[in-house]
């Protein structure tokens, strides 16, 4: 240190040696406080050396400026630039994701006014452009921000804003952004961008709640009818086509039966005139048959003297078939002074009222 000292003073103009004892005692003081601002000023020419590392983080770019003028970019890790005021480092974050939101009431295509509620996600592309192009980076994204959504809704009806178009005029809105952005240089690219909420101003949102109600209802209507429609269409359809499946069947059994019928006809003309009598007593013959075959019927045979004695015939007609295999009861057995069929004879049933019995009465049904 007295070394340093010496070519210090030498340096400065200092002296060494000779002189009184009074001079020599001045002198001596005059060197130690020399020397004391040598030693500071060492010092402070080291910490000022030393004031010129820095470290960029990750995810972060140094931009180097001397006496304000671009230098070089920084990548992460320990650096060191000449101190300031030489030289200076702005570091700046280009990896986060930086979000800027905005409410305004705005002025639709059809002159309504909406209350939006846009929201914007961001990250520096290029810090040079960031830092340098516009003055303030972040206000310059917020006003473009706004100026593109109000060109979008005021290109678009209320009704679309709040229905399906929302998430449309924010795609096209972000587009129109990030173009504005690039025509400033302002080194920004955008992430994302939303409209967190539309809806009419608070004095009217009851009215344009109902509306919205009522257009609700009338999808649902419009879908329960569509689905109705989808469901009986179909229906009559096949139902249609059924009758028109039964028509024809109908109509091919109606044609065969008119055929077998007519073949029939010229079959028995034929027999016909072979034997006029023979067919006309066999055609009588199968008439009746046909008849009686669906009908009950008794044949009743009395002599014109005897009485003719009526019984319940449809209990007789009834015990019949549970004779021959129904559950009901068994016929009771008649009496033996009478006839099969419950009729007096001559001999068995004198004729109490005296009265002749009509001969004509042959058959009862």
């Amino acid at each position: 240190m007295r070394k340093v000292s010496q070519q210090l003073n030498s340096l400065f103009g200092g002296k060494g040696g000779g002189g009184d004892s009074d001079g020599g005692g001045g002198s001596g003081m005059g060197r130690n406080s020399k020397a004391v601002v040598s030693l500071a000023l060492i010092i402070a020419l080291v910490v000022w050396l030393a004031s010129g590392f820095y470290i960029v983080g990750e995810g972060d770019r140094g931009v180097v400026l001397r006496f304000g003028a671009f230098q070089k970019i920084s990548e992460p890790g320990p650096h060191w630039h000449l101190p300031y005021p030489i030289e200076r480092v702005e570091i700046e974050n280009v990896d986060a994701i930086r979000t800027l939101e905005h409410r305004a009431l705005m002025l639709t295509a059809d002159e309504n006014i909406i209350d939006v509620d846009i929201a914007v996600q961001y990250r520096v592309l290029d810090v040079v452009d960031f830092l340098f192009n516009v003055r303030r980076p972040d206000r310059t994204v917020q006003f473009s921000m706004e100026s593109a959504i109000r060109e979008r809704i005021g290109k678009s009806n209320l009704d679309y804003i709040l229905g399906e178009g929302r998430g449309e005029i924010a795609v096209t809105a972000r587009q129109t952004l990030q173009n504005a952005l690039d025509s400033y240089g302002a080194g920004v690219m955008v992430t994302a961008m939303s409209m967190q909420q539309a809806q009419p101003p608070e004095p009217v949102q009851e009215a344009f709640a109902d509306a919205i109600r009522a257009r609700e209802d009338e999808a649902r209507f419009r879908n329960e009818a569509e689905a109705y429609a989808n469901g009986l269409i179909p229906r009559a359809r096949g139902q249609a086509a059924r009758i028109i499946e039964e028509a024809e069947a109908y109509q091919e059994q109606v044609i065969a039966r008119a055929d077998g019928d007519a073949a029939r006809f010229t079959q028995l003309l034929a027999e016909y005139q072979v034997a006029p009598e023979v067919t006309r007593e066999r055609l009588y013959i199968e008439a009746v048959e046909e008849i009686f075959s669906a009908s009950n019927t008794v044949m009743l045979d009395v002599a014109s003297s005897n009485n003719l004695m009526m019984l319940p015939l449809d209990q007789l007609f009834d015990a019949v078939p549970r004779a021959e295999g129904g559950t009901g009861p068994m016929p009771q057995p008649l009496d033996a002074s009478r006839s099969a069929f419950g009729v007096s004879t001559p001999s068995q049933a004198p004729n109490r009222t005296g009265a002749r019995p009509d001969p004509r009465a042959r058959e009862v049904r």
